[in-house]
């Protein structure tokens, strides 16, 4: 959809952005993600992307976008894509190779796992600025007496259970120390996956 507000003829009007400029958010040097959305180039229509990379193992961690569809296309690399069916209540666990795409309907709970090293997703919206709630944040955010009540949990036990969080908003994961301590209780190895490829020889969902 264009933007139709847009005045064409103004001097400040942009076509261009280099989107490694513009970062969202970043895990370490092989694990971050770029953005780019019509606050950086100004006549974008409803479109915005996210550009990201991901090491073995690391996971953009679940959440939705609330006002915004996403299509992730796998440029390099391999992944599996990882949605809930709020009319089915159906995890689909969708696998893409370079090429292929996964679509996620607008609201819908989503992750992302890398399943080789220096994997590059390209993530689009059809939203100028995706909103995101992220999982961290549910965990995080809402008090740790609400959840235990509610869910018939031990208080004590959450919260140290929830405690390496630190409060923070991971959007990739797991934490480098997260992955240090594993290493550290495997000898050392530095063949780190978390144990966690569990969707590999699944064929896509069509």
């Amino acid at each position: 959809m264009p933007t139709s507000y847009m005045d064409y003829t103004q001097p400040n009007i942009s076509f261009f952005s280099d989107v490694n400029k513009n970062r969202l958010n970043t895990r370490n040097s092989g694990n971050y993600i770029n953005r780019l959305g019509r606050d950086v180039l100004n006549t974008l229509g409803e479109v915005s992307l996210l550009d990201i990379y991901l090491s073995s193992g690391r996971v953009v961690e679940p959440h939705y976008h609330q006002n915004a569809a996403e299509l992730v296309y796998c440029i390099s690399g391999s992944a599996v894509v990882s949605l809930i069916n709020p009319f089915t209540n159906k995890v689909s666990n969708i696998p893409i190779k370079p090429g292929q795409v996964a679509n996620i309907p607008q609201g819908w709970w989503h992750w992302e796992i890398a399943s080789e090293d220096r994997t590059h997703l390209l993530a689009i919206f059809d939203a100028p600025y995706p909103e995101y709630i992220f999982g961290s944040d549910i965990l995080t955010k809402t008090p740790v007496e609400v959840l235990a009540h509610t869910y018939c949990l031990d208080p004590v036990q959450l919260k140290k259970t929830l405690a390496p969080l630190k409060n923070e908003t991971i959007v990739i994961g797991p934490t480098d120390e997260c992955v240090q301590r594993q290493q550290n209780r495997n000898n050392g190895s530095s063949n780190y996956n978390y144990g966690y490829h569990p969707y590999n020889t699944q064929q896509p969902f069509y």
